[in-house]
């Protein structure tokens, strides 16, 4: 595993889960997948029960799967799904725009649980929204309806011993729902036991699903940028008959008939896209990124998306943005033009790049340098000896660039993290005092207190305080939000090498 790499997973087990679990989660990157004895022996004299509570801990979030072998059983870890951990923001917010308020609560607690049963599920959130006043009246009915919706949509998913051990079976029977009894619920929400009828049915959130949707984001919000709106609306209704027909990690889909795109167009209020749909269709077959290909002549035509090579395109875009953050728009020109030719040397890249000479030299050897560009020693035939018998060629391995900017992105994102929290601990007293003065605030204008009053309460901060802690916030969201778009560049980038 990657140094940074594994920083970053470690920073994320430490903030969410405790230093124990980070002390077992540690000896398994380093040392790869182990019995629970080794585990024991090197971990530092932490004590087996807890041990075991942390390995259950990872268990039961799905960041650890158990294999049985010869061996007997191993623990291994999966870096992967330790990283997904700061996409679950991302996932309540799809989800909140699919399924409203309710699906948002019942993902979350979902997340929080690791695996529910789908009666404790509805129960926790039919609390929760009955001690939130901004959302409206709910029901234990439109919550169960949320429910099946969550499930019906794959973004639930029931949970088995099979998932502890890394090698799941998912079939129809993962997302039948049981039947719920709507008055046993209404019992257990007034303090009495109850048998609402899904005894032992547990269920997960499907983390597999969630990531095919953000990576469907991506392709449409690339065409909405390349295009305009209605290409993105075409591209979504296209990734959706693409799964009718199509492994959901298939590189490229299987062929949608034109007559197919036209019904699905239709069923939309959109007259401009259904009126022009040939010529989108055109302009997307046509563009150089390629992410949709004519395949066939039959029925008006025929078309594949391809995922794989919209990833390349997009990794080809995104390094070149970061080339020309890091070192200027020149030396992104040098990048792009070796990309066009493959293989080039140092004379062709003078004179094709319109730069001159000796800048562009030294943008080549830095790039060089920082291992974007490789560089290959070859032969001239008709020299026999002397310093002019080789020269060197550059070129670009693409997947060798991505792997490095992945394992920067690890560092940025654990460089942002660790500044974060500092930021938060050095200034967590007039947090805590801010959080004091808000609350005595509200309790006095809930008992109808004078505005001398909430005056003087809120003067007890004084304006260096606050000016300081205005500007220690102002730093904490800067940070967030970078660390939100790094995570967008990283999970890109995954995509990329998931094809490749």
């Amino acid at each position: 595993m990657a140094f940074y790499n594994g920083k970053l997973c470690s920073a994320i087990l430490l903030h969410h889960f405790g230093s124990n679990v980070l002390k077992v989660a540690d000896i398994l990157l380093k040392n790869g997948p182990q019995k629970l004895s080794f585990i024991y022996m090197t971990s530092a004299g932490l004590p087996l029960d807890k041990i075991k509570e942390s390995l259950c801990v990872l268990l039961k979030f799905g960041l650890a799967v158990y294999m049985k072998n010869e061996k007997g059983v191993q623990y291994k870890l999966e870096p992967d799904k330790i990283i997904a951990i700061l996409r679950y923001p991302r996932f309540m917010l799809f989800v909140k725009n699919c399924s409203g308020d309710e699906g948002e609560i019942i993902l979350e607690e979902t997340l929080k649980c690791g695996y529910e049963t789908a009666s404790q599920l509805i129960l926790k959130t039919y609390v929760r929204l009955q001690q939130s006043p901004l959302i409206h009246e709910t029901s234990i009915e439109l919550l169960k309806e949320k429910f099946q919706l969550l499930v019906k949509n794959q973004f639930l998913i029931r949970y088995t011993m099979a998932d502890e051990q890394g090698n799941p079976t998912i079939d129809n029977s993962s997302y039948d729902m049981p039947e719920l009894n709507i008055n046993e619920l209404a019992r257990m929400i007034d303090g009495h036991n109850g048998e609402p009828g899904d005894n032992k049915i547990y269920w997960k959130v499907n983390i597999d699903r969630l990531t095919q949707d953000l990576r469907d984001n991506i392709i449409i919000e690339a065409v909405s940028r390349m295009v305009d709106d209605n290409a993105k609306e075409l591209m979504r209704q296209m990734i959706f008959l693409m799964y009718e027909r199509t492994a959901s990690w298939a590189h490229t889909s299987n062929p949608i008939p034109f007559h197919e795109i036209k019904t699905q167009i239709k069923k939309l209020d959109l007259p401009k896209l259904s009126q022009y749909l040939d010529q989108y269709l055109q302009i997307l077959v046509d563009d150089p990124a390629q992410f949709l290909k004519r395949v066939g002549d039959s029925g008006g035509g025929q078309f594949s998306i391809d995922i794989k090579r919209a990833f390349e395109e997009l990794a080809w875009t995104t390094i070149a943005s970061i080339i020309c953050e890091r070192f200027g728009s020149k030396a992104a020109r040098i990048f792009r033009l070796i990309r066009m030719k493959k293989y080039i040397d140092q004379e062709e890249i003078q004179q094709l790049s319109l730069i001159p000479a000796r800048e562009a030299k030294h943008l080549t050897y830095a790039l060089l340098e920082e291992n974007y560009l490789k560089a290959q020693e070859l032969k001239k035939a008709s020299v026999a000896t002397g310093p002019s018998k080789v020269f060197f060629v550059f070129h670009i391995d693409l997947n060798q660039v991505v792997r490095m900017q992945v394992e920067r992105c690890c560092h940025a994102l654990y460089n942002t993290m660790q500044r974060r929290d500092d930021e938060t601990i050095s200034n967590k007293r007039m947090m805590d005092k801010q959080l004091r003065i808000q609350t005595l605030m509200s309790n006095l204008q809930e008992r109808g207190g004078s505005e001398e009053q909430l005056h003087e309460i809120e003067m007890s901060m004084t304006p260096l305080e606050k000016a300081q802690l205005d500007k220690a916030q102002k730093v904490i969201k800067t940070l967030s939000g970078a660390e939100l778009q790094i995570d967008e560049t990283l999970f890109l980038l995954t995509m990329y090498l998931r094809y490749h």
